[in-house]
């Protein structure tokens, strides 16, 4: 059945937003640190990480994507000095991804101008309320 008129106007708008965010967070990332949103992401999770240290199937789960894209990225990383690769000692099958103090010195550096172009493209325009809403609809979806 094909969606309505109120539906496609809404689709049309959101297909928009996830073309046009992450192409200005990437932009703004790259400039401001030489990494993507989604590398920032990562190195973000190992940061609010306890003792910044996940397995890396895990941060892939928090990431969204496959093992693969992850692998690679953490190759890029690594290169960088922002990460390190360990076998998990407390089950041999599994790899934790280490964010290195350089690692979270970058986070820390990105992170003001990071969360204000967030704040300025996603909250700037709606109030309290609507964040909140925007946030359960967004849960709800995900």
């Amino acid at each position: 059945m094909p969606l309505n008129s109120a539906q496609l106007a809404t689709w049309a708008s959101l297909a928009t937003l996830l073309e046009r965010l992450p192409r200005t967070l990437d932009a703004q990332l790259q400039d401001s640190c030489g990494l993507t949103h989604f590398e920032y992401g990562v190195l973000y999770a190992l940061d609010t990480a306890p003792e910044h240290t996940l397995r890396l199937s895990t941060l892939a789960g928090y990431a969204s994507c496959t093992l693969s894209r992850l692998s690679r990225a953490f190759t890029r990383l690594e290169r960088r000095g922002l990460v390190e690769r360990k076998t998990d000692a407390s089950d041999g099958r599994f790899t934790l991804g280490i964010l290195t103090p350089a690692g979270h010195d970058l986070v820390q550096s990105a992170l003001p101008a990071h969360h204000e172009l967030v704040r300025q493209l996603v909250f700037g325009s709606l109030s309290a309320e609507e964040a909140g809403q925007l946030g359960d609809y967004s849960r709800r979806i995900a």
